[in-house]
């Protein structure tokens, strides 16, 4: 693949194919400079030096009825890790306050569970109103599977974004997950569009996926129509099914993220869980592909800290985007 026209031709037009989305997976790593130029022509093209900071709130933990073999919170894990029902609205603000200081553009309210309780719905969407009252942060809710109904509370009480990962191709799912299917996943991102809501949906890489897969994710959602795409890579969690797999490599995890810039030009696209550990000394070559980082750490595991993170993005030339200049 001719690395050095790439990005102007995805940029005049030109979808990616699978030939060439099998292409990037399979480069060399004396191929990923180019590759990763090719990735930040578009980046750079769509969203210029700037780089998103998201806040996650870990709402609720723990106690999940789903058997998902990744998540230490789910009914299967074993993993010693802090358990609390729902948080009140007065704390969830409160975390939007401290999002906001961090320069977050938004606040990630997530809950563990197969789907939302009407209590739970119903606190979600008070704080949510709040903090639209209060904060200049956007909101961005995780609450599992949902129907149309509670799509549109949330619309209605300020909330601008739903979270609901793919997680991996339709072929892989059932050896992931068996309480839900892949189908569920569809449909919820669906009524999320239909209802008005932004979409962010992504998914998680090294769960023992073949690339054929990978590219399979990529192109699925390019076709559910998501507006930002985070991209986990597994931190294997002892005490969970995927304790003792190992991690995937840097240059992999690097290839990977191009592959998701070149299926999704104008995405938003987010280095999320695993970044740290996966990516190691190449953690800033994330940012060519990436536009769209989580800070201060995820739902059960922490992360390298938000002045490491803003001092990775200042000393590499980019800058913290805010809601007016993103």
């Amino acid at each position: 693949m001719n690395w050095n026209d790439l990005g102007a031709k995805i940029l005049g037009g030109w979808e990616l194919d699978r030939d060439g989305a099998m292409g990037v997976l399979q480069s060399h790593d004396r191929e990923l400079l180019s590759v990763l130029d090719a990735a930040f022509t578009i980046r750079k093209h769509h969203f210029g030096m700037g780089v998103t900071l998201h806040v996650i709130r870990n709402a609720k933990s723990g106690a999940c009825s789903e058997d998902c073999v990744y998540c230490s919170q789910s009914g299967k894990s074993e993993t010693e890790i802090t358990r609390y029902t729902l948080q009140s609205v007065e704390k969830i603000v409160e975390g939007a306050h401290e999002a906001a200081k961090l320069k977050a553009m938004r606040y990630c309210i997530v809950t563990s569970g197969r789907q939302p309780a009407e209590k739970e719905l119903e606190i979600i969407c008070e704080a949510a109103r709040q903090i639209k009252k209060d904060v200049p942060i956007q909101i961005c809710t995780s609450l599992g599977l949902l129907n149309e109904g509670q799509a549109k509370r949330l619309k209605l009480a300020g909330v601008d974004r739903y979270n609901h990962n793919l997680e991996t191709s339709c072929r892989h799912y059932g050896t992931i997950c068996s309480t839900h299917s892949y189908a569920d996943r569809v449909a919820t991102t669906k009524m999320v569009k239909g209802v008005g809501l932004e979409l962010c949906c992504g998914g998680l890489i090294g769960m023992g996926e073949s690339l054929e897969d990978r590219v399979d994710l990529a192109f699925a959602l390019r076709e559910v129509g998501a507006d930002s795409i985070p991209l986990n890579f597994l931190d294997p969690r002892p005490g969970t099914a995927m304790e003792g797999r190992s991690r995937i490599g840097a240059t992999e995890a690097l290839r990977t993220l191009a592959l998701f810039r070149f299926a999704n030009p104008d995405r938003e696209i987010r280095i999320a869980g695993g970044r740290e550990v996966c990516l190691g000394a190449l953690q800033v070559f994330a940012l060519y592909p990436a536009n769209s980082i989580f800070t201060t750490g995820y739902l059960t595991t922490g992360g390298q800290g938000h002045s490491a993170d803003l001092a990775m993005i200042e000393a590499s030339g980019f800058h913290v985007s805010g809601i007016t200049d993103a």
